[in-house]
């Protein structure tokens, strides 16, 4: 409170502990020069207190910018007024999908980090944004996100450009539960085997990172029309599909490097496709190496011939 009234701008607490029991305080927020507040590492001893008396301080705290970050942070209440947040960072805390349901006083917060928490339901991850009406950037990364589909509907909010749902435990449903105006998505790290032909039109979208995941083959752009750049560096893909810039048109830079190819005749197609890509295929010829059959195992690709 002493510091609110000051004149400091930026306030940055790091490796604190709490002794004394938290007990009830009437904030005064009236006439602040702060702009953010950046908490790290703050250890809570006192067990028996009421959750409201302490996160009640910084929801309604009327500044752009607030983290509270790494500090087994378990809840945290929505603004009880209109707030003036842009930018939330809950990194690393123990936060789960209660955070923000039905909120309405979020609608000016434009980054939401919720990076390392412990949310597991991506569909109420979808309603917690939709009615942040100006959230542009979303981090949901290294979670513990499902999502089974069986016709569950999401919603998410439509002024989400940029989502980050990497490191969770998502399959191919993932797809059916997407922001439809996203333009840059991340599921690297996930349980994804098939990018389903069906998929909801996401006609925005230009980046998609599909790496470190457990595709057979490069996805096609049926639902993709705007996709640019495509990442699906070490998946499972044996034998590329050759004829991916035929269904990709736009696609300016393919990923497709460390994946186990089997050289064989089947692959000769993939080959001469990086030849007449013009330098779309990224990391070509180093990523680009023979992992079957055995004896030609360590071979670039562009030294394999038959």
């Amino acid at each position: 409170q002493t510091v609110w009234h000051s004149s400091v701008e930026y306030f940055n607490i790091n490796n604190v502990t709490q002794q004394l029991d938290i007990e009830r305080y009437n904030f005064d927020y009236s006439g602040t020069s702060m702009k953010a507040l950046t908490m790290k590492e703050i250890k809570i001893t006192d067990m028996y207190f009421s959750q409201d008396n302490l996160y009640k301080i910084f929801a309604d705290m009327n500044i752009r910018e607030m983290t509270i970050a790494d500090s087994e942070m378990i809840h945290m209440l929505c603004p009880s007024r209109k707030s003036s947040f842009r930018y939330l960072n809950f990194l690393k805390n123990d936060l789960t999908d209660f955070l923000f349901q039905k909120c309405d006083n979020l609608a000016q917060l434009e980054t939401l980090i919720l990076q390392k928490n412990k949310f597991e339901s991506l569909r109420k991850v979808s309603f917690m944004t939709s009615r942040m009406k100006s959230l542009t950037y979303l981090d949901m990364s290294n979670n513990l996100l499902r999502h089974d589909g069986a016709g569950v509907q999401c919603q998410w909010a439509e002024s989400l450009a940029e989502l980050d749902l990497s490191s969770n435990q998502l399959v191919d449903a993932v797809f059916e539960c997407l922001p439809v105006n996203v333009q840059k998505l991340s599921l690297q790290n996930n349980h994804i085997s098939n990018v389903p032909s069906r998929v909801a039109e996401l006609k925005s979208l230009q980046e998609l990172n599909l790496a470190s995941n457990r595709l057979a083959d490069l996805p096609g752009c049926g639902g993709f029309t705007s996709l640019q750049f495509l990442n699906v560096e070490m998946n499972s893909i044996l034998t590329p599909s050759a004829n991916f810039f035929q269904s990709c048109p736009r696609v300016r830079e393919l990923q497709a490097g460390h994946n186990p190819f089997q050289c064989s005749c089947e692959l000769q197609a993939f080959i001469q496709l990086e030849r007449r890509s013009g330098g779309k295929l990224f990391g070509w010829p180093a990523a680009y190496v023979c992992e079957y059959p055995e004896g030609l195992r360590g071979t670039e690709l562009k030294d394999f011939h038959l």
